[in-house]
């Protein structure tokens, strides 16, 4: 072990000891991964899954289903408190009643937390998008055990903070199946020895779950109203929102909101925002009549994992992240309903995504300043319900067939299913 592995490892080692001995007084994600153990009955082969949270967790919901139905026992792991509830709610479907699919938190990168998931060793670790951890690999390699990310992501930005010890995790890894391009050279740089391009997996996603039957009554009372969603707003985009829907409803003035911040710990922010407005709040018990939600203006989403069916609920989209950020986010869940979907000039997380769409005519790139304007222009005789067509939109070409991609480079690094 050099000077680069030791001194990550007495690094991760004092913080793990740090944290075990504080840990009645550290924040919920920290305690969670505190806490975190492998079931006792994991077959060997097994296959581990990690998605850091819940957008992770969702992305991976397709890979899983192929793992899962060749016949693998897949135990998913999550490393937050909003993934781990996320998991609790979807595991069972996940499952499909097979036994295969297990799940649960994500540990700590040092010899203890690590320890009760290398007592029968995974068949291969595949993590998804930019997980990389500089012992667990290091473990995994010495046991000879195939390290995988997939639909792989690396900025710039994140490349430089990495230092030496991503560097040395990065050359560990057996395969990245990069999302784009971009990513790919940039793990190539990192030091990653086999970068392939795999495609975005957010392309070839499942059709979101049905939403639950409360959702039936709230589109009794709207039926006859248009509906703006506007999803995944960060920090400062609620009053962007709110600007144009109410210069929207001057033309339009039965147009209701489905508002959806991106981050659970936002939510009531959010609520306090909307205080003295005709709302009601998601995660709160839903009204079951109809007239209940007729006097109700505005939803907002406080839930995890439902935004990508309410966009069906929808008229017309606006996908946040882009406006009073510089990211972006998937466009991709309301273009598949066929809304009218608009994008801020800030989607530099989502540019192979964007930028097809764009050229396709599928989603519009709006300044801050254009916003309510445009907004109120694309609801003058828009569909009420462009989901209702019952088809969904194609995508570009080249967009489609990621997962069917991923799968296959991913082939030759996994262990026969048992």
């Amino acid at each position: 072990m050099d000077l680069v592995d030791s001194s990550y490892l007495g690094a991760v080692a004092l913080a793990g000891a740090v944290a075990r001995a504080l840990s009645r007084g550290l924040p919920p994600d920290w305690r969670l991964r505190l806490e975190a153990a492998a079931p006792a009955d994991l077959p060997e082969g097994w296959l581990w899954l990690h998605a850091v949270s819940v957008g992770e967790l969702v992305l991976a919901e397709g890979i899983l289903a192929v793992l899962r139905d060749r016949g693998h026992h897949v135990h998913v792991t999550t490393g937050t408190a909003n993934g781990m509830a996320l998991l609790a709610r979807r595991l069972p479907g996940w499952d499909g009643g097979t036994g295969r699919v297990t799940g649960g938190a994500f540990p700590l990168d040092d010899p203890e937390g690590l320890a009760s998931f290398l007592k029968v060793p995974p068949g291969a670790f595949v993590s998804l998008e930019t997980e990389i951890w500089p012992n667990l690999l290091r473990e995994l390699e010495a046991l000879g055990v195939p390290r995988c990310v997939v639909n792989g992501r690396l900025t710039r930005r994140s490349l430089g903070r990495g230092g030496p010890w991503m560097a040395r995790a990065a050359s560990r890894l057996t395969l990245v199946a990069a999302r784009d391009a971009a990513s790919a050279a940039l793990f190539r740089e990192l030091g990653a020895p086999r970068v392939e391009l795999g495609g975005n997996l957010k392309a070839d996603l499942p059709p979101p779950r049905s939403l639950h039957a409360g959702w039936a009554h709230l589109r009794r009372a709207w039926a006859a109203s248009p509906v703006l969603v506007a999803g995944n707003t960060v920090e400062g985009e609620e009053e962007v929102v709110l600007g144009a829907w109410e210069a929207a409803r001057a033309r339009h003035p039965d147009l209701r909101l489905i508002l959806a911040p991106r981050q659970p710990r936002r939510f009531p922010e959010a609520a306090a925002l909307l205080a003295g407005r005709a709302f009601r709040r998601a995660s709160e018990v839903w009204p079951q009549k109809a007239e209940a939600w007729e006097a109700c203006d505005i939803l907002l989403l406080d839930t995890l994992g439902d935004l990508a069916s309410a966009y069906r609920e929808g008229t017309l989209a606006l996908v946040a992240g882009g406006w009073a950020w510089h990211g972006g986010h998937n466009p991709l869940e309301p273009v598949r309903w066929g809304l009218p979907t608009l994008v801020g000039p800030g989607f530099t997380n989502f540019e192979d995504l964007v930028v097809p769409l764009l050229e396709a005519g599928l989603v519009e790139v709006v300044p801050l300043e254009r916003l309510s304007e445009r907004t109120t222009e694309l609801l003058d005789g828009a569909s009420l319900r462009p989901a209702q067509a019952g088809k969904p939109v194609p995508y570009p070409e080249g967009l489609a067939g990621s997962l069917e991609k991923t799968v296959t480079i991913l082939k030759n690094c996994l262990p026969p299913p048992r």
